[in-house]
């Protein structure tokens, strides 16, 4: 008998959606820091704050927006071989877009960009209940 899978991927448009909202918040910091400092051209910081975003954004768009999790009867593996126990996971967090689990011994892996983390963490939970019976 093959083992239950499902797989969750990471959302392109969440990745995206992300960005956007990185960069608004590092825009307004930046603005920020330099109105505090007396800076008459606080409109650099709107750009710097752009640009750190915008370059981190397309340079790990190739890997992070396309990242796999595989949840099987008995276990999760994700990017870079990251392989969890289910009966490992002591707790599993929802922030943002993402869902972390963490381990017994206190690794943590988080599963980023998921459309919806309610969905995907609530899957976890019943797989994780059905090892446990």
């Amino acid at each position: 008998m093959s083992e239950a899978t499902t797989i969750f991927r990471a959302d392109t448009m969440t990745y995206w959606r992300d960005h956007a909202w990185l960069a608004a918040i590092a825009m307004t910091l930046g603005m920020g820091i330099l109105w505090a400092m007396g800076n008459p051209d606080i409109w650099t910081g709107a750009v710097g704050g752009l640009f750190a975003v915008a370059v981190r954004a397309f340079y790990l768009a190739s890997d992070e927006a396309k990242a796999e999790w595989v949840l099987t009867e008995t276990e999760i593996t994700g990017p870079e071989n990251r392989r969890i126990r289910l009966a490992d996971i002591a707790r599993i967090r929802t922030l943002g877009s993402a869902v972390q689990l963490i381990t017994r011994s206190g690794d943590k892996h988080l599963m980023k960009y998921m459309a919806d983390r309610a969905d995907v963490a609530a899957r976890i939970e019943d797989a994780m209940a059905r090892v446990a019976a």
